[in-house]
């Protein structure tokens, strides 16, 4: 009844300035950020106290809409302290539920993403490390798959009892995670300083969206069909009939069984293989394998993107809504899914061209702004290698650098094919690339590649100090840290099995990199939302993709946000070798990047 709802207000407000936080459990089905609403919420106020409000279910009865946003919506919006899991997921079902969220958020998935990145952040995982007690996910009550039921008809007192314990359960386990974090200052800043910060820049980016022009992906998925049909002929005149190049069976029996190309690799049952590094080892001799890997390209495409973003467009704002995964990848870097649009492909004319299809929105423009080489610049301050940083901090092209030492050249004598070589191999070594694994990559002998490492280490002498450093240290402590003291476990780093310890030992060198590049950008994330947010700027952060921001701008303000947002990735953190930050401007994402 709204008196219940009343009553229920004034302890949650009495709550307030507890030392623990309130639970809230939010009862929802998280298919559609922008349209899925809260269809109840579940309360744990303190270890006896919880309290379940239904909002939409069919068997109700339910609250009183009215009485819910005049009593509960400004306990959502106060500074009270209120503790979620996934709390970006339950912000969005709240604010669809005409219940926005504002204050202290805390949120459990995140510390544990914090605490143990290696480890799954699912919440019955989570509450049974923590606590030792047994919990369920969401699917325990909604189940799963084509049986899975909707929030709304799930029977209320049944929503009811599960909603209330995961509440109880996820306050008792954030309890005992906060301990765990105020035990370890740099773990907590993470936490604190930059994890729930980025959080609510993410929130804000997902409900922005990017808007797709449908018209022009309908009409390279057109042309996208005609060339599969053009390389598909190809392949059936090579091949001397017809198959379906997609079944890996059959393209098994055209390449190995008609035209008898060598068999590079068996599958686990024992048959030929068909992946993608046999189709590129055999493309360098035979036409067949070369046009099968662009059929798979161009396919991919078109099922992925051109096809698929107009129909995960929201059919009110011609948006797409990416859902950005925080705690997935255990380097810290953030995912995207539904759509993934950090997986576009930028390699080939036609994967670039489908970046044609973000558009600004009328009246705007798109500004896209990405870090120079940040890898290589952290792997020069955490090496410090002096020869690294003075190439650096002399602006100088790395690569081209890189080389003219490697081949006892002056700057403006190397050669195309030196820089590129460089090239790779300053990548390919920050990711512990062996000199086979060069080879491979450079399609030279293995000779000329354990030249080019050893000539590379010999020229960087502090680099081979750091990566042999960091393999030290994981195998003593058993973890590596990013420059933000996040951490990143190693268990395999001194396992017996050579294979599994030369993995963890090349992840010993390149998480930390990889990690604290993840932690810069975070950090320019945040600094950019708040100074927009502190001077007034309309234009909007919309996409993430790694190393890359990309931002709606109001033409009124072009010239300040350009200064924002390059200030910002800039200053996000002072190393020896300092970062850059590259910018275009364009009507498209294509053009601006």
């Amino acid at each position: 009844s709204p008196d219940e709802v009343a009553q229920l207000a004034d302890e949650l407000n009495a709550v307030a300035t507890d030392r623990f936080p309130v639970a809230v459990w939010v009862a929802g089905n998280n298919t559609s950020l922008m349209h899925d609403a809260a269809v109840g919420l579940a309360f744990a106020l303190n270890p006896l106290r919880t309290a379940y409000v239904p909002l939409m279910h069919q068997d109700g009865p339910n609250a009183d809409a009215e009485a819910v946003r005049e009593h509960l919506a400004p306990w959502f919006a106060s500074a009270a302290a209120k503790v979620f899991f996934d709390a970006k997921r339950c912000q969005h079902l709240l604010a669809n539920a005409r219940l926005p969220v504002s204050g202290t958020v805390h949120d459990v998935m995140l510390m544990s993403y914090v605490i143990e990145a290696h480890l799954k952040h699912n919440f019955a995982k989570i509450v049974a490390r923590t606590t030792g007690l047994s919990a369920l996910d969401d699917e325990g009550l909604y189940g799963k798959g084509a049986g899975k039921l909707d929030a709304v008809t799930v029977p209320l007192k049944d929503a009811a009892a599960f909603g209330v314990r995961t509440a109880a359960l996820l306050r008792t386990a954030a309890s005992v995670m906060w301990v765990k974090l105020s035990e370890d200052e740099a773990l907590l800043s993470i936490y604190r300083d930059m994890e729930l910060p980025v959080m609510q820049v993410l929130t804000g980016m997902e409900r922005s969206g990017v808007l797709i022009d449908r018209e022009k992906l309908a009409q390279q998925s057109k042309e996208l069909a005609e060339r599969i049909d053009e390389v598909k002929a190809k392949i059936e005149e090579i091949a001397g009939g017809a198959f379906n190049p997609a079944s890996p069976k059959q393209l098994a029996q055209v390449l190995f069984e008609k035209l008898q190309l060598p068999v590079k690799k068996k599958t686990a049952s024992g048959t030929p293989s068909t992946d993608e590094e046999v189709l590129s080892e055999l493309a360098l001799d035979y036409p067949l394998p070369k046009l099968i890997l662009e059929f798979r390209a161009l396919s991919k495409l078109k099922s992925t993107y051109t096809d698929k973003l107009p129909q995960m467009a929201d059919p009110e704002d011609g948006r797409v809504h990416t859902t950005f995964g925080q705690a997935t990848a255990v380097t810290g870097r953030l995912a995207s899914s539904d759509p993934n649009l950090q997986n576009i492909p930028v390699r080939t004319a036609e994967g670039r061209r489908v970046r044609e299809a973000f558009i600004a929105k009328p009246g705007c423009k798109l500004i896209s702004a990405d870090y120079s080489q940040i890898e290589l610049r952290i792997m020069a301050h955490l090496s410090q290698d002096p020869h690294m940083i003075e190439a650096f901090q002399k602006g100088q092209d790395i690569h081209a650098a890189t080389a003219a030492k490697i081949y006892k050249t002056d700057l403006e004598h190397v050669s195309r094919e030196q820089r590129s070589k460089a090239k790779t191999a300053n990548f390919g070594i920050i990711y512990g690339i062996s000199t086979f694994g060069l080879a491979e990559r450079l399609n030279v002998e293995r000779r000329e590649a354990k030249e080019l490492i050893d000539g590379y280490f010999a020229n960087y002498p502090h680099v081979k100090e750091y990566m042999d450093e960091s393999i030290r240290v994981a195998r003593e402590k058993g973890y590596i840290e990013t420059i933000f003291k996040r951490k990143r476990y190693l268990p395999d780093i001194n396992s017996r099995n050579a294979v599994v310890r030369g993995y963890a030992e090349r992840n010993a060198i390149n998480a930390p990199i990889q990690g604290s590049a993840a932690d810069i950008i975070k950090v320019a994330m945040i600094r950019i939302y708040r100074r927009f947010r502190e001077e007034g700027i309309q234009s909007k952060m919309i996409l993430q993709v790694h190393d890359e921001l990309n931002f709606s701008v109001v033409p009124a303000e072009k010239e300040k946000v350009q200064q924002i947002v390059i200030s910002e990735m800039e200053a996000a953190y002072k190393m020896k070798a300092p970062l850059r930050a590259d910018y275009g401007w364009g009507k498209n994402w294509l053009e601006a990047h």
